[in-house]
């Protein structure tokens, strides 16, 4: 269940009144009228069930709402109750499947914003992963995989296409091409720096590395789990199951091929540097292409549901 807070212009409350109890799957409806100061109006609160959260959250912001008062949403960790129950089973569809595309486009936009957080994320996970490179340490990549924040701007690029957002899509795409950039930057001056103090070097890097030679041999088995980690990663977010996101993260091989192509710049290997970055732009492809994708199937089973639950 979710519990959506409401600030209404009091000429408007009874419309929202109206527009929550005619919306299958709403319950424990509370209203205090004058009680907001800033802005001035009601307050109504009600519960709701996930599989019909974007359609009321779509009435509300088709009544203006969104503009001359406030919709706040949060989850439900617990509801007793029997009135909570009935409103789950009646609501069209499963929970799980529901996708809130105001929630979803919310959390995409603030990952995907260029902070120093991020860039700082992506730049120690090249770093790290660069150590994994170059000492054939498989450990090392899956922890650089773990740390690197890529799939937030992947996530929000594809949620954009969807959407057709297209300044969500830029600020997506400027995150993912500059974080990648300015880690991979940093790595090169990080790799300049551990073979001058002797703890890397060209022979290191031109060995037999059976660990971790697939970061820069990009081939067909890449794209394939890279299109199956996007799909895994999208429906984790659209679902709120966050935890798999994790091994989203250490699926695929970005972060790792975009330190070995930094290292290998730095030592003149033309040969690693591109295979690597093919791996890095390959895995990039395949996640873009899958969480669109994803994205698109559960747009249109979705409105299919509602359209069988309008004419039942």
């Amino acid at each position: 269940m979710l519990h959506l807070r409401l600030i209404t212009p009091a000429d408007k409350t009874d419309d929202v009144v109206r527009l929550i109890e005619k919306t299958v799957g709403t319950t424990h409806v509370t209203v205090m009228p004058g009680v907001a100061r800033n802005p001035a109006g009601d307050v109504v609160m009600c519960d709701v069930a996930r599989e019909a959260g974007d359609t009321l959250i779509g009435g509300l912001r088709a009544l203006g709402i969104d503009k001359t008062g406030s919709i706040a949403l949060e989850n439900i960790d617990l509801s007793l109750s029997l009135r909570a129950d009935k409103a789950e089973d009646e609501a069209p569809g499963e929970g799980a499947d529901a996708v809130l595309w105001e929630q979803l486009t919310d959390a995409t936009h603030e990952e995907s914003t260029l902070s120093i957080t991020y860039v700082a994320f992506i730049t120690l996970a090249t770093m790290i992963a660069a150590c994994g490179v170059v000492l054939d340490n498989a450990i090392l990549i899956v922890g650089a995989m773990a740390v690197g924040p890529e799939f937030g701007p992947l996530a929000g690029f594809c949620t954009a296409l969807v959407q057709r957002a297209p300044r969500l899509a830029l600020r997506s795409l400027i995150a993912i091409l500059a974080g990648f950039a300015i880690a991979m930057a940093v790595t090169v001056g990080f790799s300049y720096f551990m073979d001058a103090v002797g703890l890397f070097s060209e022979e290191q890097l031109d060995q037999d590395r059976p660990n971790t030679s697939f970061v820069y041999a990009p081939d067909w088995f890449s794209f394939v789990v890279a299109v199956l980690a996007g799909a895994a990663g999208t429906l984790s977010l659209t679902s709120a199951k966050s935890g798999a996101l994790v091994g989203v993260a250490i699926s695929v091989t970005t972060v790792p091929a975009a330190a070995n192509a930094a290292v290998a710049l730095s030592y003149g290997d033309r040969e690693q540097t591109w295979g690597s970055t093919e791996q890095l732009l390959l895995n990039l492809l395949g996640i873009v292409l899958a969480g669109t994708l994803t994205l698109l199937a559960q747009k249109l089973l979705w409105a299919r549901q509602h359209e069988r639950t309008a004419k039942a």
